[in-house]
């Protein structure tokens, strides 16, 4: 897509949203950040000082931009989601958790013209494993470690009342398939989401969560066991100051997959 200039309009200026759109107003070339919603329009003017283009509803973003990258509270998903699709625009998730929730947005996105671009977020081997999932997967299995506080107020638990204070070891909080997992986490898991969508699905893909006071990065340990290949991976996240649950990589993650849309030379699947 080289020489095509897109106009990319951002959902939420959280960890995430802002460092996408720093990096945008730095100059990304065949991007430009065109559209914002948010709450508050005056802290966003002043975290943007060099922004000069529009703030509007989430369901407005679609109706001028080309991409729309979503970086909501769950609640407000399908606020921007539905409509970003029903244009026909390209729609880039980051609550792809929200997905499993909403998987009607797939058939939305293949009847209007539209499509949904997961980046790779706070993960890695992605490719490894979509490249795995065009033979026969076995099983896939992912361990997440956070910190403690990286996991306070998670309606699973809280549902549960698990205590996070004053831990002095490692605690299990959750074992089951992704599917199962999400909702619990939706702050959390994204990344959980992610992988198994490049897999064998949510309802295969094993998933254990663990509230670790040892560990000061969010980790996430994955093993496939494929016709094709074994591997385990492991990464460990810095957490945003803004946000603990989230990593710093998730956001340089989407700036690449931007990038990816109009760089005449791209490197992985």
């Amino acid at each position: 897509m080289t020489g095509v200039s897109l106009k990319i309009g951002l959902a939420g200026l959280g960890g995430v949203g802002e460092t996408v759109a720093r990096a945008l107003l730095a100059g990304v070339p065949g991007l430009t950040l065109a559209a914002v919603a948010v709450r508050d329009e005056a802290r966003a003017r002043a975290k943007l000082p060099g922004y000069a283009g529009a703030f509007v509803a989430p369901e407005a973003l679609g109706d001028t931009c080309d991409v729309v990258v979503e970086g909501l509270p769950p609640a407000l998903f399908r606020s921007v989601a539905v409509p970003t699709l029903e244009r026909g625009r390209l729609f880039m998730p980051l609550s792809v958790g929200q997905l499993l929730e909403h998987w009607d947005l797939v058939a939305l996105a293949e009847a209007r013209g539209g499509r949904i671009h997961v980046p790779t977020g706070a993960l890695l081997g992605l490719d490894a494993v979509r490249a795995a999932a065009e033979g026969e997967i076995r099983s896939v299995t992912m361990v997440t470690r956070k910190p403690p506080r990286g996991l306070a107020g998670a309606p699973h638990i809280v549902a549960t009342g698990i205590d996070l204070d004053g831990l002095t070891e490692a605690v299990r909080v959750f074992s089951g398939t992704v599917r199962e997992g999400v909702p619990g986490f939706p702050a959390n898991l994204n990344v959980a989401a992610a992988l198994s969508l490049a897999g064998i699905g949510p309802d295969r893909t094993r998933l254990e969560v663990w509230a670790d006071p040892g560990v000061t990065r969010n980790t996430h340990t994955i093993t496939v066991d494929a016709d094709s290949a074994r591997f385990t991976m492991t990464i460990e996240n810095v957490p945003t100051e803004i946000n603990p649950r989230t990593g710093r990589i998730t956001a340089l993650s989407t700036i690449a997959a931007l990038r990816g849309l109009v760089a005449p030379l791209r490197v992985g699947t």
